[in-house]
């Protein structure tokens, strides 16, 4: 007798329907699994025979073959053992052939007939949801995560017994258990609290403002990584979409909490500088998300950037331009998403001080420096100085900005409407425009254009950092509601794009702008900046 199930699996972050075929006949007593499956799909038989058994259907000596169509691609995980033991009983006739029509079926199954969660719910929901397929058995354990999907009704098992007795009309499915209520909204670390740095505020909200990246240099204790982890509270929240691709991921990955498992703030990823390639990319067999793809639509910050192997950051270079990583494999390829934000942190020198105090030779400067390739840099928007703070910015007698994450957080969300207008989707932002676009959507004046052709000729600027320039300009124009560039937008994304050309120590006040990039008049362009 031949009973057919749908099921899904996860290939990178998406789900790939299955059709689980279950034939039993006469013959010697044989249990095979057929369709390229791994290990963990091939072990899975003695998991549906234990939990059979348990539940008090032993096998007949039968030859039983089962199929995990599409033959022809690697099949891994255990969520077959659901769908291969529901389709073995309806093979044997313990079940209705109609009682499955319209429904899916993952999970896998422990020696004492219980439904244990798996990795990647939410995804296999989507796929159902995709396939049109109304209902989805799925462990009690990520009944909250597959609920999240509309569209699809989750039923969550927590036994074999349970799924039987559904399918025949005994039971009626208990409500999926709600995500946890009332529990207070995550904080984020203030930009208040953070003394000084006018500058390397600004930056901050403008590379919060238009999705940029940042790169910090400055010595030991200036205030680097407190400005960067104050980032996330800048952002605006998750849109329903995003808050789905967010937790599609970490879902993979094992990383959802069970109660709340749909994740809403963005998130924040800081591995450490003896993190791998694959650690930071993905990888594995099979390959799981990485670094980078954990930090997808949110933001991920290298500290002490030069003591990251070198190979591994060079492996950032394309996923930064395409917003995907592609893991490539004997058998398949595999595509994680990876829309990340990248806020770096480094020291000028390896003694960390720069400037006067330094105690490095020139050469020990320039091999500390050359860790960082100049195609990695090229692609990093805005490079600031961090200098130190002074003793009436840090007892705060003088603070050179007043602002707060709230304040500056409306700043941000205020650019962020104006750019999902002008491209009309929710969470584009100018630092994804794409180069074919840059000269229509970055008009500048005369003024602007002759400014920014010095600074090309000045900072020797790639043609990349020259779009990345225009789109720098872009969001400060938005950050003041203007239409076009002028020399004021011009300048200030030239200085902050060419920010660690210019030393580093007492010399080099990073809340001071140079002549070359001051606009007409002599203004500061920066709140609490002085002219040099």
């Amino acid at each position: 007798m031949l009973a057919v199930v749908r099921s899904y699996w996860v290939h990178g972050v998406e789900g790939q329907p299955v059709t689980v075929e279950v034939k039993v006949q006469k013959g010697l007593p044989l249990f095979t699994v057929v369709g390229l499956p791994a290990g963990a799909v091939r072990e899975g038989k003695e998991r549906v025979f234990a939990a059979l058994a348990q539940s008090g259907m032993a096998l007949p000596p039968r030859r039983i073959t089962v199929n995990l169509a599409p033959a022809d691609m690697p099949k891994s995980g255990s969520g077959f053992d659901l769908p291969i033991a529901v389709a073995l009983l309806t093979a044997l006739g313990h079940l209705p052939a109609e009682a499955l029509t319209g429904c899916a079926f993952v999970g896998e199954l422990g020696l004492d007939a219980s439904v244990r969660p798996i990795r990647g719910a939410i995804a296999l929901a989507m796929s159902c949801r995709a396939q049109d397929r109304k209902r989805l058995f799925v462990p009690l354990g990520n009944a909250r995560e597959a609920a999240a999907v509309p569209g699809v009704e989750v039923v969550g098992v927590e036994s074999l017994d349970q799924v039987l007795g559904l399918l025949r009309g005994d039971l009626e499915p208990a409500p999926v258990p709600p995500r946890i209520s009332g529990r207070p909204p995550r904080r984020h670390p203030d930009l208040g609290d953070v003394r000084g740095q006018p500058l390397v505020k600004r930056a901050l909200v403008i590379a919060a403002a238009g999705g940029h990246s940042l790169l910090m240099s400055g010595p030991p204790g200036s205030g680097k990584t407190m400005l960067a982890r104050r980032l996330p509270g800048l952002l605006p929240a998750l849109a329903e979409r995003e808050s789905l691709e967010v937790t599609r991921v970490h879902s993979v990955a094992g990383l959802l909490d069970g109660d709340d498992p749909v994740k809403t703030d963005r998130p924040f990823r800081a591995p450490h500088h003896t993190i791998s390639a694959g650690g930071l990319i993905g990888g594995g067999n099979p390959p799981r998300p990485g670094e980078i793809s954990l930090a997808h639509l949110g933001v991920l910050f290298l500290d002490e950037l030069p003591e990251f192997n070198r190979s591994v950051l060079e492996t950032l270079r394309q996923p930064m331009e395409s917003g995907q990583v592609h893991i490539s494999r004997v058998r398949h390829t595999v595509t994680f998403p990876a829309r990340f934000q990248v806020i770096a942190a480094m020291n000028p020198c390896p003694c960390g001080q720069g400037g006067e105090d330094c105690v490095c030779a020139d050469r020990d400067v320039a091999r500390y420096r050359s860790r960082l390739s100049g195609p990695l840099l090229d692609r990093i928007d805005l490079q600031v100085e961090v200098g130190p703070v002074t003793w009436n910015e840090l007892t705060g007698t003088v603070d050179g900005t007043g602002w707060d994450s709230a304040a500056a957080g409306e700043m941000v969300a205020g650019a962020r409407a104006l750019q999902s207008r002008r491209y009309s989707r929710d969470g584009a932002v100018n630092a994804l425009v794409p180069a074919r676009e840059v000269t229509e959507v970055c008009r500048l004046s005369d003024s602007g254009s002759r400014l920014l052709e010095a600074g090309i000729g000045r900072y020797k600027l790639s043609a990349r950092s020259v779009h990345r320039t225009l789109r720098v300009a872009r969001t400060i124009a938005d950050l003041a509601r203007k239409d076009g560039l002028g020399t004021h937008e011009v300048a200030e994304a030239l200085r902050l794009r060419a920010g660690l050309g210019r030393g580093s120590g007492p010399s080099a006040d990073p809340r001071r702008v140079p002549a070359a990039a001051r606009p007409p008049g002599g203004a500061p362009l920066f709140p609490g900046a002085s002219s040099d």
